[in-house]
């Protein structure tokens, strides 16, 4: 069951969703307009490994802006900290985002319960776009869970700047 506008504002009030900052005028009828920061990274290499730690590079989107590449993932967080131990978000892209040609978060956008941060999306333009720090960019719905809530503890909880993968740590568990 979603949660619609007004249940995300309630549950926010009460604590059982996080939202930081919180804006009433980015509620939806059934979600919460989401913002990027000023903070960006971006893989070096060219050729990307999943078993290894990748080269990354963090810089900052200017208030000018910062043209995105086509064919390049770009990490960003949210100028949010988002999150609940309560409901599931569910994140994508605002429709006028994406009908620029700019996916936001188009493979992941499961978030698991308890993960409250400042949540990193992963960018890829199609063609040449311009993005903004503080632009509304996507936008997160919460969704009831069933069954017994286990509370998300991996290797991204806490994080305030945008993560590179880290699927190489789950190589080193295999034994």
């Amino acid at each position: 069951m979603i949660l619609t506008g007004p249940e995300i504002t309630h549950r926010v009030k009460n604590s059982e969703i996080t939202i930081e900052p919180f804006d009433l005028s980015c509620v939806s009828p059934n979600s919460y307009d989401f913002h990027l920061s000023k903070d960006i990274g971006w893989y070096t290499d060219e050729v990307l490994d999943c078993r290894a730690e990748n080269s990354f590079e963090r810089g900052t989107i200017p208030e000018e802006g910062m043209l995105l590449e086509r064919d390049r993932i770009y990490l960003v967080s949210t100028e949010e900290t988002m999150g609940s131990e309560h409901f599931v978000p569910i994140i994508r892209a605002r429709s006028s985002i994406a009908r620029l040609g700019l996916f936001v978060h188009v493979t992941a956008d499961l978030i698991d319960i308890g993960s409250i941060n400042r949540w990193t999306l992963q960018l890829h333009a199609v063609q040449p776009v311009k993005i903004y720090p503080g632009m509304r960019v996507g936008q997160v719905t919460f969704w009831r869970p069933l069954g017994e809530i286990e509370l998300y503890a991996g290797k991204y909880q806490g994080s305030t700047l945008p993560m590179p993968s880290q699927a190489y740590r789950d190589f080193e568990q295999v034994t």
